[in-house]
């Protein structure tokens, strides 16, 4: 099979030496196709990162379903007043910025810091002059309550009195009538008996007469008074029914009022306006979400604030508004690309040799890199995804490339002719190259079986980036090698074959065995290898995930000076302010809005670590409250986190008390949940990859013990790597050499990125190094002779690749984005412990100390297993000899 496979490569290698300028043509129109395709498809990166299914993403999901005007992008702008406190001038000048950035296409809104900071100032106002209104209106009602009771009591006394009078008069009459009857009685009985009544009885009778008429005249009276007292009691249950309602109105405002109260109190320290009246802050808020904003909104606001009239007002933007991911390569990258072409010309010796592999990787970076932003036009990618393949297309590229130069030139050297070398290199180095390249690819769609959408886009994207390098270190390197011909010599390397006696010479010339200090020293080697990785795997013990803030962007980007503005005059909390979500089963009452807001907000304002909650938006239908919840400390900070989990406990509270569920959404409680998600599925890559080496390895090497060893050195490897990424970026040491402005949780998925892209160069190392000893071993060196053969033999390529890897990864270390200098960083020191620790020392020590053992594999594993010539020997040895 592997004969097959390398003859198949050895004929590429000659057809593309034959077609040389067919073959770079070719490549360089399928460039200019991608090119085309990028731009006129016009892909979208965004910087946001979602995972389905977790809680945060959950919330935004259901959001945007009923409440998707909550869900649009937005930014911050930050107005500075370096020389005194804004005047009216000042707030003009910016009112009117503002405004006319609203005429901003894309634009939904710009929220004056002034106004807002007026309205909340009003609020505060409003509630001090309603609570004394309430307070008078309460003293009306209770002097109204004491006269209604002041005339429940004339009334009843009044009433009682008349009663008397009454029950007086009628006892009177009844007197009056009875002595009337007896005078009518006597007087009668004078007239009976012819008589005259006698003047007193006449007298007497007309008294009685007389006081039964004053008796009607005070009963009438007594009567009309009655007549009044009830008139008088229908007016005052009038004002009791008045008094009544006036009192369910008080309470109803006092209900208003201690809402209103609870408000401000929650939101007591939110401000946008600094105390000391210098700093002010502006919220931009976008038409849409942030992914399917159009290519320069976000930019279109920048260039317009910098550009109006502020009366030098110093004007900053947050990470949101300026994160753009125009430029894939800052100064740092290529730097590190340059540094990567004075390895080159150290080990090659020529200008046009150096050219060589960097113009191959150049081409291959550019193809992956257009591609991919043409696959962003119908998948949603991360900003860092095109980013990751160019870091790994220009490290990889330059490499294979070198492989198969450095494996020509040996061939050269040694007498063989221009395009059978350059075949032979393509069938031997050049089937290495294929292997190691398909070791990586694995590895890196491997991270598909996260179950992380971008992760493994990023993988599948930096998988096509290996891919390309691989056919172009297949293709356009032997094509470039015959252009050049023996120009990839040196003068004197080419001296030294100048002649038919001194290709011989050349050609006689064996790799040396003399024995290294890994296998003089074996056990010495071994022991203080694995003492230093494992003291530099001591940080991550602490190790703590998270996404960058602004605060980890250079300290000359407006990002980072928004950031540190907004720390000092705010506090750090309103940097990682938290948007709560509150989703009700029925809607609330109109009426029980304000309450239902001034009870939620207090909650949250009283979780510990916030400093203020504020209602933000109610939607139409009365069912999705959103709260912006200010904690104490930054987005990345232990407090901010712990707010998240404390708001998602109170879940239970919303479901008893209000028929509904909260959540939170936002960079931390992203963080978060991205963090939780990558750490449940590390362990099952990790034994994914692992699992994977041991195969990989046991098939290339025919060896039981030398795939465990490798698997071993490679954990060795990723703990110190991850160990040195959390001293460097969350405990800060060398932070001021590293440009890391604040020290804090490292990249949520940098880990499990530096896991599968190490393994695959790790992996690649050791078939370079080892391949070796095994030829020599199968040959009948000794073991210890055919590692010291192998090592000489391959260190030289095996240092200069790696010294690559680590300038052009290191370069991105210095990148101008924060995701990607973590990552940059990681890989560069991952590659350096791997390639110079590990494969050069400690696996040697090992293989040396474990002598024949070490390729030891039962007899009945040896033939069941494929026959895998990684070094394409049998073609080496049927061309050359």
């Amino acid at each position: 099979m592997e004969l097959h496979l390398a003859t198949l490569l050895y004929k590429l290698g000659l057809f593309s030496a034959r077609r040389a300028w067919q073959v770079i043509v070719s490549w360089i129109v399928i460039l200019g196709i991608t090119a085309g395709l990028a731009l006129s498809l016009g892909g979208k990166l965004t910087t946001s990162i979602s995972i389905d299914g977790v809680p945060s993403q959950q919330v935004v999901d259901e959001l945007q379903k009923t409440f998707p005007d909550a869900s649009r992008a937005s930014g911050q702008v930050v107005f500075h007043k370096t020389d005194g406190v804004f005047n009216q001038e000042d707030i003009d000048a910016i009112t009117a910025a503002l405004i006319g950035t609203e005429n901003l296409p894309g634009i939904s809104e710009a929220f004056n810091p002034f106004e807002v900071q007026q309205e909340i100032d009003q609020s505060a106002a409003d509630l001090a002059e309603g609570s004394k209104e309430l307070l008078d209106a309460q003293a009306k009602v209770d002097q109204a309550e004491l006269e209604i009771a002041a005339g429940q009591q004339e009334i009843e006394a009044g009433k009682t009195q008349l009663a008397g009078g009454l029950a007086e008069i009628a006892k009177t009459k009844e007197e009056l009538k009875a002595n009337l009857a007896l005078v009518t009685a006597g007087i009668k009985q004078y007239t009976d008996a012819g008589a005259s009544p006698t003047a007193q009885l006449l007298g007497t009778k007309a008294q009685l007469e007389a006081g039964l008429a004053e008796l009607a005249r005070q009963e009438a009276i007594a009567n009309a008074s009655t007549a009044v007292l009830e008139e008088a009691e229908l007016e005052l249950a009038a004002a009791i029914e008045e008094v009544t309602a006036g009192k369910l109105e008080l309470e109803e405002a006092k209900k208003d009022i201690e809402s209103a109260q609870k408000l401000i109190d929650a939101s007591a320290n939110f401000t946008t306006v600094s105390n000391d009246e210098t700093v002010a802050l502006a919220t931009i808020r976008f038409d849409k979400r942030g992914t399917e904003l159009e290519a320069g909104t976000r930019e279109s606001v920048v260039e317009y604030l910098k550009e109006v009239d502020l009366n030098g007002i110093q004007v900053e933007f947050s990470q949101e508004l300026t994160q753009s991911f125009g430029d894939i390569l800052g100064v740092g990258e290529i730097v590190g690309l340059i540094s990567a072409a004075i390895v080159l010309f150290v080990l090659l010796g020529t200008f046009i040799g150096v050219s060589l592999p960097i113009f191959s990787a150049i081409v291959g970076v550019g193809i992956s890199a257009t591609i991919t932003l043409a696959l962003a036009s119908q998948i949603e990618m991360t900003s860092t995804t095109p980013v990751l393949g160019v870091m790994l297309g220009l490290a990889v590229g330059i490499d294979y490339s070198l492989f198969i130069v450095n494996r020509h030139r040996r061939q050269l050297k040694s007498g063989a002719k221009l395009k059978e070398s350059i075949a032979i290199a393509n069938g031997t180095s050049g089937n290495a190259v294929l292997f190691a390249g398909v070791t990586v690819v694995i590895a890196l769609v491997a991270l598909n079986l996260t179950g992380i959408g971008f992760v493994g886009l990023m993988g599948s994207m930096g998988a096509i980036a290996i891919v390309v390098a691989v056919l172009i270190a297949l293709t356009v390197t032997p094509a470039a090698l015959s252009l050049i011909g023996d120009r990839i010599l040196t003068k004197k390397e080419r001296a030294s074959i100048s002649t038919p006696a001194k290709r011989k010479k050349a050609a006689t010339v064996k790799t040396s065995k003399a024995p290294v200090w890994a296998t003089k020293n074996p056990w010495l080697a071994l022991a203080s290898t694995i003492f230093v990785l494992v003291i530099m795997a001591i940080p991550l013990s602490e190790m703590r995930l998270g996404l960058p803030d602004g605060g980890s962007e250079p300290t000359d980007s407006s990002a980072y000076k928004s950031y540190t503005l907004v720390s000092d005059a705010f506090g750090p909390g309103f940097n990682g302010q938290i948007t709560t979500v509150l989703e009700l089963n029925e809607p609330v009452a109109e009426e029980d809005t304000l309450t239902l807001q001034a009870e939620m907000a207090a909650a949250l304002a009283g979780l510990e670590n916030v400093t203020a909650a504020v209602p933000a938006a109610v939607s139409d239908d009365k069912k999705t409250f959103l709260f912006q919840v200010v904690p104490t400390g930054g987005p990345s900070s232990v407090e901010t986190e712990q707010v998240v989990y404390e708001i998602r406990d109170l879940n239970q509270m919303v479901e008893d008390n209000y028929d509904g569920k909260i959540g939170a959404i936002g960079i931390t409680a992203t963080n978060i949940d991205v963090s939780d998600k990558i750490s449940d599925v590390l362990p099952l890559y990790l034994s994914t990859v692992i699992v994977l080496s041991l195969l990989l390895l046991m098939l290339v090497f025919r060896s039981i013990l030398i795939p465990i060893l490798a698997a071993a050195g490679f954990l060795l490897t990723v703990t110190a790597t991850l160990g040195a990424v959390v001293a460097v970026y969350q405990w800060g040491w060398l932070s001021e050499l590293l440009g890391v402005t604040s020290p804090g949780p490292i990249l949520s998925f940098l880990p499990i990125f530096l896991i599968g892209i190490i393994f695959g160069l790790a992996m690649d190392y050791q078939l370079f190094l080892v391949s070796g000893m095994r030829e020599a071993f199968t040959h009948g060196k000794k073991p210890k002779d055919a590692i010291n053969y192998g090592i000489h033999q391959s260190r030289g390529v095996v240092v200069a690749a790696a010294l690559i890897m680590v300038t052009v990864f290191g370069g991105f270390a210095f990148s101008h984005l924060a995701t990607i200098r973590p990552i940059g960083f990681g890989l560069a020191i991952g590659v350096f412990i791997d390639a110079f620790l590990v494969r050069l020392i400690l696996v040697p020590a090992a293989m040396t100390i474990l002598d024949k053992s070490a390729w030891w594999i039962p007899k009945w594993l040896d033939k069941a297993l494929p026959d895998v010539d990684v070094e394409g020997t049998k073609i080496e040895n049927k061309k050359l000899h």
